[in-house]
């Protein structure tokens, strides 16, 4: 048992000391690519979204050092005709980039020699009189090994890009990374006799050198299209409702905060490392973006690229924008327009992505509160200040201030009329879900809600638990407020908001964009208590 070659099971062993959602089905995937055309396989996902969690298993799983069937009797992949077929049948090469790079100056400098060196070291010690002393290129070391005894490699590898994220200005050291991956994976013939199977996982999907993927042969699954292996990007609904049940927190409460990828096969996917902390403090919270800085997000969406801000200030006010993700070239430097900028944040976890629509979108309140974070820098004042102000406006409402939240609207709109484009009422709409931001925190917002016999603007029901009161919002564009609440009284409450009598707003609010001189008011809202 070595630290690269063969590494054991004693991480999974970890894993399963805790609170372990079973993704062992990940493993009957692998087994039926072994020794086919589809063996080499490719899972980008999130930071803190189990890369690591899942490279462990299969080592564990894999290892021919050990005997792992106690830690997999009645998980998923037990029940599998495949499991008994290759568990702890083959020699395991694992590879942590991030610790090759923790372990190397200057940002990685001399990663690639190490890697190859350390490995080589092993393979001597297990492999004895097999590799010519004078080998330093590990593909080749591999091939003398397999051709000398006829054994097989299943090489895993956690963190594959993170050369691209951490020497992301050396474009000469990722290029010869890129170069010992295609000696290891693309060697024909030599491949195929020393690679049983491939498994690499990282954040960014494989590198692209101008459309074409600088390692073809692998089969990815990404965030932009996981195609059926969604299941396995986080933890399902299922999921979350047994650790709900098991840990006795409210469902509902988690996935507000929690809940939002989606993908064509699987609708609700949830980040499992917060999951797993909210359930186990019972207390949710931001968990993710705790482990980060917001410089990041906050560098990327402050780009100086057309139509960018206009594309987060949409998903600020809870809709989806269109997203052309094919000029990605998979790395945190080559970007050339907004769509790249917006695919990035897609990997990373902090949009989600609609691929029929081809749409993204700020996928709940976690990330939603990051967002929130990120826009209070220099170059969004303006839209911070906006968010800042929404508290006041929140506040107006709720006590029936009809006078205060035309101020607050007034003056939101006074920060930076470009944020808040008023022309219609679809844009009066927008720009009032921006107004109220701060409310997402205990209302769920519904716009176009369908109610008696027709749709409310704006519907903002109360999150479980909350005591504050239902509001249904009419929007007038050049007309008046007072038409707004009759409009409600007309064709909408008579349904089944009717149960939220005595603890019902009815919000009425026009603007009126012909509004002149220095006391014109150009909003004005009608409240009235139901």
């Amino acid at each position: 048992m070595g630290v690269y070659l063969n590494p054991g099971n004693r991480g999974f062993q970890t894993i399963l000391n805790g609170t372990y959602v079973d993704k062992t089905g990940l493993i009957d995937y692998v087994n039926q690519t072994i020794n086919t055309p589809q063996k080499l396989t490719s899972f980008s996902r999130p930071r803190r979204f189990g890369k690591s969690f899942a490279a462990k298993m299969l080592c564990a799983y894999y290892d021919k050092s050990c005997d792992s069937r106690s830690l997999f009797e009645g998980l998923e992949i037990s029940k599998k005709d495949s499991f008994d077929k290759y568990r702890n049948k083959y020699d395991v090469i694992y590879l942590d980039i991030t610790w090759f790079i923790s372990r190397s100056k200057n940002k990685g400098e001399n990663v690639v020699l190490d890697i190859q060196t350390a490995v080589i070291r092993e393979l001597r010690k297990s492999f004895v009189d097999c590799i010519d002393e004078k080998e330093t290129f590990l593909p080749d070391a591999l091939l003398a090994v397999s051709h000398t005894t006829g054994n097989q490699f299943i090489i895993i590898i956690d963190e594959w890009d993170a050369l691209f994220r951490e020497a992301k200005e050396d474009e000469e050291l990722q290029k010869e990374y890129v170069q010992l991956l295609r000696g290891l994976f693309k060697g024909g013939t030599a491949t195929d006799e020393t690679i049983a199977a491939a498994y690499m996982t990282g954040i960014l999907p494989i590198k692209k050198y101008g459309t074409e993927s600088a390692l073809t042969d692998f089969q990815e699954f990404t965030m932009v299209d996981p195609l059926n292996m969604s299941e396995y990007i986080g933890f399902t609904e299922q999921e979350v409702l047994q650790l709900c049940g098991q840990y006795q927190v409210p469902f509902d409460d988690i996935r507000q905060w929690y809940d939002g990828y989606q993908f064509e096969n699987l609708e609700s996917v949830y980040n499992p490392n917060s999951v797993i902390k909210a359930v186990r403090y019972k207390k949710v919270r931001n968990y993710w973006t705790q482990t980060e800085t917001y410089e990041s997000l906050k560098n990327y969406i402050s780009m100086n690229f057309d139509g960018l801000r206009d594309s987060v200030l949409s998903m600020l006010a809870g809709k989806s924008v269109k997203v052309a993700i094919s000029t990605f070239q998979n790395d945190i430097t080559s970007f050339k327009n907004k769509d790249d900028v917006l695919t990035l944040l897609i990997h990373l976890g902090y949009l989600g992505y609609h691929a029929k629509e081809q749409k993204a979108f700020i996928p709940n309140q976690e990330v939603s509160d990051a967002f929130a974070d990120a826009v209070k820098g220099d170059e969004w004042k303006d839209v911070g200040d906006l968010l800042q102000e929404s508290e006041n406006l929140l506040e107006a409402t709720i006590r029936c201030d009809g006078e205060a939240v035309a101020e607050a609207l007034e003056k939101v709109h006074d920060l930076n009329s470009s944020v808040l484009r008023y022309n219609n009422e679809a844009a009066l709409s927008s720009a009032i879900m921006i107004a109220y931001y701060t409310a997402r925190r205990i209302y769920k917002i519904v716009p176009e809600f369908p109610q008696g016999k027709g749709f409310a603007d704006l519907a903002f029901l109360p999150r479980r638990g909350s005591d504050k009161p239902v509001m249904i919002v009419e929007l007038k564009y050049d007309k008046d407020a007072d038409s707004a609440i009759r409009q409600i009284h007309e064709n909408r409450y008579d349904g089944d908001l009717k149960k939220y009598f005595g603890n019902l707003l009815l919000v009425g609010i026009n603007y009126d964009k012909d509004a002149k001189g220095i006391n014109a008011k150009r909003h004005s809202c009608v409240i009235e208590k139901i």
